[in-house]
């Protein structure tokens, strides 16, 4: 009886032992496969990040200040606001152009634009039309667009936009890219001993820095384009067509204005004729009157002559008698 209990008991305390050994086991087996999948992960981490100097494998290189792409490759920020380029082309058909025309300039600067060109062109003495290009806030494009397509008779209206947040975003890290580069050029010139290095130094800093300077200007001309839409308007007087699209036929009216405008015009000309020729009338009128005059005194001084003669013959005749 003794027996069995010890047996019992010894079989007791070795499945205990063995059950705490397999516990032991298991927890060092997850702990050595959680610090090999961490390791893992780190390393495949190490492995798909950039170096500090080097480039990624899309070929960009990180600078370790503020992380941007040096490359050809693009990072856009996230977040950041879209620019875009917008352009609209208006014709319209309105009663009076100048009045059009002072209608668009109000309308541009009253949105806090301006109107960058304007072209008027006089077709006759009574109409003309006028070509102009208009810079509005990108906010204020649709509400002058509507206001202007509005004036008159609308006769084509095309709009369009551009989005250039990559070509900024690009133009963005390349300038810093080149200032940073400017600056690397400025310290080893001041720690350049030798006259040859200056020289070669100066010569790569004027060439960077023009290549900053053509940056700068393209990032000037891309936010003058975004924050300015542009809209080119042509206003045009009316032809008076019919119904069909077709001119109409001239009238009593039409025919009465025309008469009345050639009897005008003849009655200028005439008197422009006139008032061209008045100094060569004036002199010649002047000319016949002083030969008339001329012409009556000889006249009369041989009439006298005559008379004198006819008297002194009638004296010799009666003194021979």
């Amino acid at each position: 009886m003794d027996s069995r209990i010890d047996r019992s008991f010894v079989r007791g305390r070795a499945v205990l032992v063995a059950g705490a050994l397999g516990l032991l086991l298991a927890v060092g087996g997850c702990g050595a496969s959680g610090d090999s999948s961490g390791s893992a992960a780190k390393a495949a981490d190490a492995k798909g990040a950039p170096r500090e100097g080097f480039a990624d494998e899309g070929g960009a290189a990180v600078s370790p200040a503020d992380g941007k792409a040096s490359g050809n490759k693009k990072v856009a920020k996230p977040g950041g606001a879209s620019h875009v380029m917008r352009t609209a082309t208006l014709s319209v058909e309105v009663r009076s152009v100048p009045k059009a025309v002072a209608a668009a300039r109000t309308a541009a600067e009253g949105a806090g634009g301006l109107v960058a060109s304007e072209n008027t062109e006089r077709l006759d003495d009574r109409y003309e039309t006028s070509h102009l290009v208009l810079r509005v806030p990108q906010e204020r494009f649709g509400e002058v667009l509507r206001e202007l397509s509005g004036s008159g008779k609308l006769l084509s209206r095309t709009s369009n936009a551009k989005d250039v947040t990559d070509q900024v975003v690009d133009v963005e890290s390349r300038i810093s890219t080149q200032r940073a580069s400017v600056a690397r050029v400025r310290e080893l010139m001041d720690k350049a001993e030798k006259i040859s290095d200056v020289v070669a130094l100066e010569g790569e800093l004027s060439s960077r820095q023009s290549d900053l300077e053509s940056l700068l200007a393209q990032q000037a001309s891309l936010k003058d384009r975004t924050s300015l839409a542009t809209i080119t308007l042509d206003l045009t007087p009316p032809d008076a067509p019919d119904e069909d699209g077709e001119e109409e036929d001239p009238g009593f009216l039409d025919a009465l204005g025309g008469g009345w405008d050639a009897f005008v015009t003849m009655l200028r000309w005439i008197a422009v004729a006139f008032g061209a020729a008045f100094p060569f009338l004036l002199t010649a009128a002047l000319a016949v009157v002083v030969w008339r005059v001329l012409r009556k005194r000889r006249a009369a001084r041989r009439a006298a002559g005559a008379i004198r003669a006819r008297a002194a013959g009638q004296g010799e005749g009666t003194a021979a008698s």
